[in-house]
């Protein structure tokens, strides 16, 4: 699945060289334009990566109403401008495409990173009826993907500007996290989670719409709960950013969480721990003795299994799962267990 498409300027955002009409800025080049508006609609971020001042990437937002995760204008390599994006929007080379007139520049980002799918102008028209280019569940967090990350960059920028430790940040910035039960209403969000979530997925499946609903709708299984993460601050509201599925096991007794999945958006943002927290504390207030998270063991949710072993899991024996190796990790609830901090709720 892509996730955001980087666009060269000239002769492909623009009809026309930036640099070249200093007294009549290009017009828009209309039909790629359109491509852009209809893939934003469904999530997928856009950025620039052009041999251009800055102020080019200015008039590009101006010209095109929509404004850009990404940016980065220079006059090195476009593989390098594009390594800078993948850096800045945490993703892999194989979750972005690159859009470029230029056949020499096009074949330059193809030899030093094969995993971008890169794109000639002409082939734009098609491009939204491509598969990795259809999401199967878009919701209305999908589809403000880039006002969110607009957010970030604002929210990051006032953070290094800041003099006080991270949690004071969170705390000045007006974090609130509210954990509680999902709602027939938050199963297409879920769903949709679980397609767009590596970094912090600890199944590494994709889970339907309807599978939730009926997790969440079934009253046959009570030891089963879909639970949500929502996250907003001062800088904007991010709606559900993680969830997870609990599984009571009363030979333990103990907690079992078959999925736990969070946005790339929350990182940093105190969320994960806070839900980890919550997830032990509710755990031991039931009786439970211990949690247990089964894990995917892969390249890509390093960061989830490091933020499990910061809140005190130990990762089992691994052993073979259908597609790749899983562990599962365990905390035991017998020693003294963190407070969740004052900015999380819970319903």
């Amino acid at each position: 699945m892509i996730k955001c498409v980087i666009w060269d300027l000239d002769n492909t955002l623009f009809d026309g060289v930036y640099l070249e009409t200093p007294g009549q800025r290009p017009p828009a080049n209309t039909a790629t334009i359109k491509v852009l508006r209809e893939l934003a609609g469904r999530g997928i971020l856009q950025s620039i990566a052009s041999r251009n001042p800055p102020e080019a990437a200015g008039y590009a937002t101006e010209l095109t109403g929509h404004g850009f995760a990404s940016v980065q204008c220079g006059w090195g390599a476009k593989s390098a401008a594009i390594k800078a994006v993948l850096t800045e929007l945490g993703l892999t080379p194989a979750e972005v495409a690159f859009a470029d007139d230029d056949a020499m520049e096009r074949a330059e980002v193809s030899f030093h990173l094969p995993d971008v799918l890169v794109l000639d102008p002409h082939d734009l028209a098609e491009v939204p009826s491509w598969p990795q280019f259809s999401p199967p569940v878009i919701t209305d967090e999908g589809r403000r993907r880039g006002e969110l990350y607009l957010q970030r960059q604002a929210r990051q920028e006032e953070a290094k500007a800041f003099g006080g430790s991270a949690k004071e940040f969170l705390r000045t910035a007006g974090t609130k996290v509210a954990i509680g039960p999902a709602s027939q209403q938050d199963g297409p969000r879920l769903a949709e989670l679980s397609v767009r979530t590596h970094q912090f997925n600890s199944a590494g499946i994709e889970v339907s719409p309807e599978t939730f609903a009926d997790l969440i709708r079934d009253p046959s299984q009570p030891g089963r709960r879909v639970i949500t993460v929502r996250l907003s601050d001062k800088f904007g509201d991010d709606g559900i950013v993680g969830g997870c599925i609990i599984k009571i096991i009363e030979t333990g007794p103990a907690y079992q969480v078959p999925l736990l999945m969070m946005s790339c958006r929350a990182i940093g943002r105190g969320v994960i721990d806070a839900l980890l927290t919550w997830i032990c504390l509710t755990a031991k207030g039931e009786g439970a003795e211990s949690v247990i998270v089964p894990c995917v063991i892969n390249d890509r949710n390093v960061p989830l299994r490091i933020a499990l072993t910061g809140a005190g899991f130990r990762a089992g024996d691994r052993r073979a799962g259908q597609n790749q190796a899983k562990a599962d990790y365990v905390r035991s609830l017998a020693h003294l267990l963190p407070e969740l901090p004052d900015w999380v709720v819970t319903r």
